[in-house]
């Protein structure tokens, strides 16, 4: 798509460069991490413990999941551009509440709006499918997905540095430049890929039982959900476990944060060049093996003393490594299973897997105090993932069963 001639700017029928939808999913990942060093002396700018600074992330994980849920069937009824348009406006304006927020209520309240930006979560991956089949999304999902990668790979060293030369607001004052920025490119760039929209919410709650019922949908959104809970639950504590543990400062937290995205984009590459020729199953199997199988390894390390800076971030980047070969081939089954209603089961699956996420970003939270080590957080994430396993495992056994038949 990207060698397309430049005439296609302004065509309003024409898809998307690949680089549009890199930033828009990039964006929204941005929006997560980049400031998460920064959580701490957050926390103690507004007066506020750490497990309520905490919430930043944990509720803006379940404001997501909600969104996600609305985001899909809006789309498929009115098009994938305009609600990108309004989603990225209302973005911007949020950041310039969070940055000019006087008490923690409003900043928590401007930071559940920012939540909108998901939006490109859902709509990246509903473009790609409206425009391949199955496992050709896979792979087009992955090598999306791995360009998408590089920005939060570096936004927690950037949110680091920029704390440590300018304070926290710097970080979302980025957020606001960069909201400005994708509209512009949205505008210039996102032609509508939607393909006979729906005519109302009422045609596509007549389809939804189909979509709902299908084993298939909703083993692909467990999988999924377990795969990155174990992610989210590092969301939740690593920034704890890097300042209270380890006694980092934000920018070297900040350096070491960004290890899953190293793992995440080797994964998306390996997903984007082996999924079409090895299918999306086989694929979402070794994602879900590679990150427990890293996890359980960091476990032993942490039971028996052997732990540092390097060895904990460092087996964390299997966790990106697995979830970056598992999701783009777990979105793709999902999305396939009723392309008609494409990005309704975006949002359907990605509203599972943030507020999977967002509950265990809590929990992890909870769990971390003086003291704690660790251990407690490996032990969450490693039971996330492994459930994984046994969820694909599933859907495996079920299409075997229906092979038969």
């Amino acid at each position: 798509m990207d060698s397309l001639p430049e005439t296609r700017f302004l065509d309003r029928t024409t898809p998307p460069h690949i680089s549009t939808l890199i930033l828009i999913a990039g964006l929204a990942a941005l929006s997560l991490n980049i400031f998460l060093p920064s959580l701490p002396l957050m926390a103690d700018h507004f007066g506020v413990p750490y497990p309520m600074m905490q919430l930043s992330v944990s509720l803006y994980l379940v404001a997501t999941a909600l969104l996600q849920v609305f985001v899909g069937p809006i789309s498929d009824r009115f098009g994938r551009r305009p609600v990108m348009l309004a989603a990225t406006g209302i973005f911007t304006l949020a950041t310039l509440g969070v940055l000019l927020a006087p008490s923690f209520g409003i900043f928590l309240a401007c930071r559940m709006l920012q939540a909108v930006i998901a939006t490109g979560f859902v709509l990246s991956r509903a473009v790609v499918r409206d425009m391949v089949p199955q496992d050709q999304a896979a792979s087009m999902i992955g090598y999306v997905t791995m360009g998408m990668s590089v920005v939060p790979m570096f936004g927690p060293v950037i949110g680091g540095v920029l704390d440590q030369a300018f304070g926290w607001q710097a970080s979302f004052a980025l957020l606001g430049l960069g909201g400005l920025g994708l509209m512009a490119l949205i505008w210039a760039d996102q032609g509508e890929t939607a393909k006979g929209l729906a005519r109302s919410f009422a045609d596509q709650a007549r389809e939804y039982p189909e979509l709902l019922r299908a084993q298939r949908f909703w083993g692909y959104c467990l999988a999924s959900a377990t795969a990155s809970g174990a992610f989210f639950a590092y969301l939740g504590g690593a920034p704890f476990i890097g300042t209270d543990v380890f006694g980092l400062d934000p920018a070297v937290l900040g350096f070491y944060f960004g290890a899953p995205a190293l793992g995440y984009m080797l994964g998306n590459y390996l997903s984007g060049r082996f999924s079409a020729q090895v299918g999306v199953n086989r694929m979402v199997l070794a994602g879900a093996l590679t990150t427990t199988a890293g996890l359980a390894l960091l476990a032993v390390c942490a039971a028996v003393g052997l732990m540092s800076p390097g060895i904990f971030f460092g087996f964390v980047i299997t966790v990106g490594l697995g979830n970056g070969i598992l999701l783009p081939n777990a979105t793709a089954g999902m999305l396939s299973v009723r392309p008609s209603l494409a990005g309704s089961a975006a949002g359907l699956g990605g509203a599972f897997t943030i507020g999977g996420g967002a509950a265990l970003s809590a929990l992890a939270g909870a769990i971390l105090h003086p003291g704690s080590g660790t251990l407690p957080l490996i032990l969450l994430m490693l039971a996330s993932s492994a459930a994984s396993i046994l969820c694909i495992l599933w859907v495996m056994r079920r299409a075997r069963q229906l092979a038969l038949r």
